[in-house]
């Protein structure tokens, strides 16, 4: 399912709609060029989800966790750009907390899928005009009993 999106609040708003579909456990994979808009989806996410403190890209740290404040489940954000190998990325000992937490990593593809048996892959594209396309795309579990949900309004 896709979403085009016209300004970086509208981003925000599928963040928060889409947080409500969330359960710990679940890993979000984040795709997109600089600057389309994955850190702006995370802070809807996170801002749904209840979690401490501002959420910022993870670029420089690779990996923040946001414990519960208002709301009850943590938030893993992971940058994955910077890993250099699934060693590395080992180290950071997601697999420890995913099934405690939400788990959105950016840049993830093609390296962190194999933490759970199923995830939700988001490609984000930003247009010209700043608007925002955003694909989601469920890979196993009930994820599409889920996005379902999401399109119907009912989450």
């Amino acid at each position: 399912m896709t979403f085009l999106l016209p300004t970086v609040a509208d981003t925000k708003r599928l963040g928060a709609d889409l947080a409500r579909l969330l359960r710990p456990g679940d890993l979000l994979i984040l795709t997109g060029p600089l600057g389309a808009g994955k850190t702006a989806l995370t802070q809807g996410i996170g801002a749904e989800l209840g979690v401490a403190g501002p959420i910022t890209s993870p670029t420089f740290i690779i990996a923040r966790v946001h414990p519960p404040d208002t709301g009850t489940i943590p938030l893993v954000h992971v940058d994955a750009y910077r890993l250099g190998s699934l060693d590395e990325l080992d180290d950071l000992d997601l697999d420890a907390s995913i099934e405690d937490s939400v788990t959105v990593v950016e840049w993830g593809a093609g390296v962190v899928e194999q933490l759970t048996d199923s995830h939700l892959e988001i490609r984000i594209d930003r247009h010209d005009n700043d608007a925002r396309e955003i694909e989601l795309i469920g890979h196993g579990g009930d994820w599409d009993t889920r996005l379902k949900a999401l399109t119907e309004g009912t989450c």
